[in-house]
């Protein structure tokens, strides 16, 4: 199994408490503890006001994050899970990709998705379209990518997109363009899209529901004559670690005591709950032994989330040392 780990940018209530001016710091010093470690790729969110609610405290955006940690790192690849399709132009977001691919040598990844923080959209003046429009553009937002990665140009009159020898220059460091990571697990449209350019798919659920749409990714593939085998299967996990079940279950009522202020009790009782039900929960022991079941389900690459990084990194320590090495 492969391994990646989100980095705090202030979306999960991850940095409240720290002074705005130390948010850079505290998020490149994170950054390159974890270029340094056995982490294989560091994640951003791509969003703009805080879940589960939305609120006055910091979000820093995701695309001015992969360029500062492209110049800020060497080694370890950058992503986002999910860049939003319908927050940028497909064609500029081409562009902006190949700058940080090439700001990076050649370490970036492209995770994309269709979206779905309403009250972002329509903050921001993007309406909310209903979900065929949001996958059409994904659809067609990839097939420009794909054409600017390859050719250097791009060209469609989409339904949603219209693009005319828009230009990409220079190409991509990685040769054949930047991997997708296809986000998402609606069977019949985002799986199928996935089929035809993914190297990565990125969705969870419990295993029958992971076995559900892993069949319905392979059909599209057989479908299409493409191997499934190219595309490896990625998960995201709520990751709190600790020696004992009981530190676990204290760290955990940490967490919760730092959002509830900003989320409410409803809220923060919901995000108890989706860490007490994480595979990541727990102690090493417990987490090597239900990743292994994922694995033996699919699973190639899991990417952790710790919701104490900025303020303790015990905990991703102790999975650094204990859960990577066992599984990798």
């Amino acid at each position: 199994m492969r391994f990646g780990t989100f980095l705090p940018q202030g979306w999960r209530f991850d940095l409240v408490g720290i002074d705005p001016a130390e948010h850079w710091n505290t998020m490149r010093t994170l950054a390159q503890h974890a270029d340094a470690g056995p982490w294989e790729s560091a994640w951003v969110y791509d969003h703009f006001h805080t879940s589960p609610v939305p609120s006055t405290e910091a979000t820093h955006e995701a695309w001015t994050l992969m360029a500062a940690f492209a110049a800020s790192t060497s080694r370890i690849r950058l992503g986002q899970m999910c860049t939003c399709m319908g927050y940028r132009n497909p064609a500029y977001l081409a562009k902006v990709a190949a700058t940080v691919d090439h700001v990076s040598g050649g370490r970036l990844e492209m995770g994309i998705g269709g979206g779905w923080y309403e009250h972002e959209w329509r903050a921001y003046g993007y309406g909310f379209p209903a979900v065929p429009e949001r996958l059409r553009r994904l659809r067609e937002g990839v097939e420009i990518m794909h054409q600017a990665w390859t050719d250097g140009t791009a060209t469609l009159d989409g339904r949603e997109y219209q693009v005319d020898g828009a230009i990409v220059r220079p190409l991509p460091v990685q040769a054949g363009g930047i991997p997708f990571w296809i986000a998402g697990s609606g069977e019949k449209v985002t799986l199928k899209i996935a089929a035809r350019y993914a190297s990565y798919t990125n969705f969870t659920g419990t295993l029958d529901e992971f076995d559900r749409k892993d069949a319905a990714l392979r059909g599209h593939c057989a479908a299409l004559g493409r191997d499934q085998a190219e595309i490896v299967r990625s998960s995201n996990f709520n990751t709190i670690v600790a020696p004992t079940e009981a530190e676990a279950h204290d760290r955990l009522a940490a967490v919760k005591a730092r959002l509830l202020p900003h989320v409410g009790r409803e809220q923060a009782d919901a995000i108890e709950a989706q860490y007490l039900s994480s595979d990541a929960f727990g102690t090493p022991e417990q987490i090597v032994e239900r990743l292994r079941v994922r694995a033996a389900h699919g699973v190639g690459y899991a990417i952790h989330y710790f919701p104490e990084l900025a303020y303790d990194r015990s905990g991703v320590e102790l999975f650094e040392r204990e859960v990577i090495p066992a599984l990798a």
